[in-house]
C-alpha cells in the first residue's frame, strides 16, 4: 500500500469562487505523518480571460500590500503552472492528501484549475480539513475550533504571512502536530 504524503495547501485569489474570479498564487507544502517536509511548489499565476476581482476581495487586499506585490511576481499562464504542479505532485513519494485550513475554498480553487487546465485532479475528489480534524480532536463544536481556541503546543513558530508558501507550510505542520497529537492520545488508551 502506497504511503500517504499530506500536502498542505495555500491559495490566494482575487475572489470567492474560481472562474469569474482567479487565483492568483497557490503552493504545497508536502508532508509525511512525522513532520517531515518532503518538498514544496509555489507558482504565481496570471489571471483568468474575463476574471476580475471581486469588490470585498480586492478591498481587503488593500490591507495586505506585501502579500499583495509577492502573489504579483512573475505570474505565470495557469496552464503551465498547473501542468507543472501535476507532474510535482505524481512525484512525490507517496500518494498526495490534500489538507488544508480551510480546505473547502483552497480544494475548491485547485481542484477547479487542475481540471481546467489539466483535465485531472491526483488529489481525486477529496480534502482534508485541519479544522475539522481539530474538532475532533478537542471534542468542541465546529465554530469553536478555531486556532485561537487550540492548544498553543500544536504550533510551530511559523509565521502566517498571506503569502502562499508561507501559510501552506505552517498550515502542514500544524496538521502533523495535531496527527501527533492524536497518537500520544492512542497510547494512553
Amino acid at each position: 500500500m502506497m504511503t500517504e504524503i499530506y500536502v498542505s495547501t495555500d491559495v490566494e485569489t482575487d475572489g470567492p469562487i474560481p472562474g469569474p474570479h482567479s487565483m492568483l498564487s497557490f503552493a504545497s507544502a508536502a508532508y509525511q505523518a512525522d513532520k517531515t517536509l518532503v518538498s514544496t511548489f509555489a507558482a504565481n499565476l496570471e489571471t483568468l480571460p474575463g476574471a476580475q476581482g471581486h469588490p470585498a476581495t480586492m478591498s481587503w487586499w488593500q490591507t495586505q500590500p506585501e502579500a499583495w506585490a509577492a502573489c504579483r511576481q512573475n505570474p505565470q499562464p495557469p496552464d503551465v503552472a498547473l501542468k507543472n504542479y501535476r507532474a510535482w505532485l505524481k512525484a512525490l513519494p507517496g500518494k498526495p492528501v490534500f489538507v488544508g485550513y480551510p480546505a473547502a475554498f483552497d480544494f475548491m480553487f485547485v481542484y477547479w484549475y487542475l481540471i481546467r487546465f489539466t483535465g485531472e485532479s491526483p488529489f481525486s475528489h477529496s480534502a482534508l480539513d485541519i479544522k475539522t480534524y481539530a474538532m475532533a480532536l478537542l471534542g468542541t463544536p465546529y465554530r469553536d475550533s478555531t486556532k485561537r481556541h487550540m492548544p498553543k503546543r500544536w504550533f510551530d513558530n511559523l509565521p502566517h504571512t498571506h503569502q502562499a508558501l508561507d501559510d501552506a507550510i505552517e498550515q502542514g505542520a500544524l496538521f502533523c502536530n495535531l496527527l501527533a497529537e492524536r497518537a500520544r492520545w492512542e497510547k494512553q488508551v
